[in-house]
């Protein structure tokens, strides 16, 4: 009998484990577990105390070229001192490795561990310090030519809004909300002052989920799977969009978006222009994560991505654009 298809499948931790060894060299004691399957599948390695993650790419989600311009920029940053995780060679130098999976070809990477954790709740100081960080990033890659996708209004807000309504094809409000929202956006991106835009190679999905805190002051980001070309503010908005989110209440919320901003500028200063599309920039960013979830429902969404998500996720957008005194035109 022939092996059926498949579309997705996960490989086996062991033997992965076993790979690793041989590949770069780790020792015999090496330990290698799943820790998530998603967009991305992650392994948790650990080598006598070293650390490591181990992503393998789903089918047909990245191609190797985008994998080999995230790697370049990872290390780029690496070599100007930015904190964030990066990939590691193997025996013959390679960072990509290949795997004949059931469902085709899939590529792996192996990347150092952030030291610390996951906080979705820290304080003011943490929040000064990401925003250290963040700034340090941008710095670096302001005008850093990157060959991988463009963030603009056409990717980001009217291709995303075609393919989250193949999705969601029954008549709904939100979505006819979500298509007036995107048709108002698009019109505030043409009357930006792009020369007062700083643009270079941006993450896209700085979070409290792609960054480890250590103490109360050493952030290191990770996860640049979403890197790409675009406004810088982008990920300022993403961020404190995403702040806003997880600290509801002013009173929570504000007193570390101004820490966050305060020690953004004190690496570089944020323009007046910035500043004012920061609201308009957050939900163009939140509007194209619905359409990746859209996307790729079969590998991600399919336990929560329903008409109920949908409403709540709408209800995120209408906050954040009460909040920020916004109304669709």
């Amino acid at each position: 009998m022939s092996t059926f298809p498949a579309t997705e499948s996960t490989l086996s931790a062991l033997h992965l484990g076993e790979f690793l060894r041989d590949q770069y060299g780790l020792g015999p004691e090496t330990a290698c577990k799943l820790f998530r399957t998603g967009i991305n599948h992650l392994y948790l390695v650990s080598d006598n105390g070293n650390k490591f993650v181990f992503r393998i790419y789903t089918l047909n989600w990245r191609a190797k070229s985008a994998i080999t311009e995230e790697l370049r920029l990872l290390l780029y940053l690496k070599q100007n001192n930015i904190p964030v995780s990066y990939p590691v060679s193997g025996h013959h130098e390679e960072l990509i490795q290949e795997f004949n999976a059931p469902e085709g070809i899939r590529y792996g990477v192996l990347f150092s561990f952030a030291e610390g954790r996951k906080m979705s709740k820290f304080t003011p100081l943490t929040s000064y310090h990401i925003g250290i960080a963040m700034a340090k990033m941008h710095k670096a890659t302001e005008n850093f030519a990157i060959d991988r996708y463009p963030y603009n209004a056409k990717t980001l807000l009217s291709d995303s809004l075609k393919r989250t309504k193949a999705f969601f094809t029954s008549p709904n409000e939100d979505i006819d909300f979500a298509e007036r929202l995107t048709h108002h956006l698009t019109r505030e991106y043409e009357k930006v002052n792009t020369a007062n835009v700083r643009h270079g190679a941006v993450h896209l999905d700085i979070w409290f989920d792609n960054m480890h805190i250590n103490g109360e002051n050493e952030v290191t980001i990770f996860d640049f799977d979403f890197c790409g070309s675009g406004w810088l503010c982008h990920d300022i908005a993403y961020f404190l969009f995403q702040l806003y989110n997880t600290n509801q209440g002013e009173n929570e919320y504000e007193p570390k978006a101004e820490s966050f901003l305060e020690g953004y500028e004190t690496i570089v200063k944020i323009t007046d222009e910035e500043k004012r599309i920061i609201p308009i920039v957050g939900l163009s960013v939140f509007l194209f994560f619905l359409s990746i979830q859209c996307d790729k429902y079969d590998t991600w969404s399919n336990i929560f991505l329903n008409e109920d998500h949908l409403k709540r996720f709408i209800g995120q957008l209408k906050r954040w654009m009460v909040y920020n005194k916004m109304n669709i035109e």
